[in-house]
């Protein structure tokens, strides 16, 4: 058989994709070097920005780049490829039919976990471009959830803490997490989906209750499983 062989299709940003990286190791169960799962990590930060392509009706720019970073992957023998941008799943049929190799779908693997978790009434922040392209919402609803985006205010904070501060390296502004965390409970949400893996990223600066559905977290376990590999409660 074929060894399984991860790829990661990262760069958007370049941070989340060493903190995908990172959960991978540390949720795989393993005792030595050789139980963890053969990964190979290709960060193309020259790939456009998603949200602004998609909405700016650019949509080709990114798909080229990402499509060529795909074949990258599936030629260097990789099995099965993730790619830990929820912006970019826009494409993600696209590409998974242009190539020989599964690649993962974050956001019905995500939607599929909360229906699994018994919560109707899902929140969604994420960027703009998924927002407004409806990529939670369409799953949401072929699973039976209704699903509810932020109002414009408190969208202009999500969107500030992904790119005016954790692109940027910072670790991003508790004061306007909490304002989008009653936002979000005042809506009557069951649970919220951190859509965006730059959120995913404040996840690991700022402890968050069970109440956030982490996008990122659950394609790390994906991808541990696809591979073969079990695994670790943390």
């Amino acid at each position: 058989m074929q060894e399984a062989r991860l790829g990661i299709l990262g760069g958007m940003g370049p941070q989340a994709t060493q903190i995908f990286y990172q959960r991978v190791i540390d949720r795989t169960h393993a005792d030595c070097d050789q139980e963890h799962v053969p990964t190979l990590i290709w960060s193309d930060t020259q790939i456009p920005d998603r949200t602004a392509c998609i909405l700016g009706g650019e949509e080709d720019r990114v798909y080229s780049r990402l499509l060529t970073s795909a074949k990258l992957l599936e030629e260097a023998g990789c099995s099965v490829i993730a790619i830990p941008c929820n912006t970019s799943h826009y494409f993600v049929e696209r590409l998974a039919a242009s190539v020989h190799i599964p690649i993962l779908n974050m956001i019905k693997e995500t939607v599929a976990r909360v229906r699994e978790m018994g919560r109707p009434k899902v929140g969604i922040l994420a960027t703009d471009g998924t927002v407004q392209m409806g990529l939670y919402q369409k799953e949401c609803q072929a699973a039976g959830l209704s699903c509810l985006a932020p109002p414009p205010d408190i969208q202009r904070l999500v969107m500030s803490i992904i790119y005016d501060e954790i692109k940027r390296g910072e670790p991003g502004s508790r004061d306007k997490f909490e304002q989008i965390d009653r936002a979000m409970r005042a809506l009557g949400c069951d649970c919220v989906i951190l859509g965006c893996t730059e959120l995913s990223v404040y996840r690991t600066y700022h402890n968050l209750p069970a109440f956030y559905v982490d996008a990122m977290e659950v394609l790390c376990e994906c991808a541990i499983l696809h591979c073969g590999k079990k695994l670790r409660n943390i």
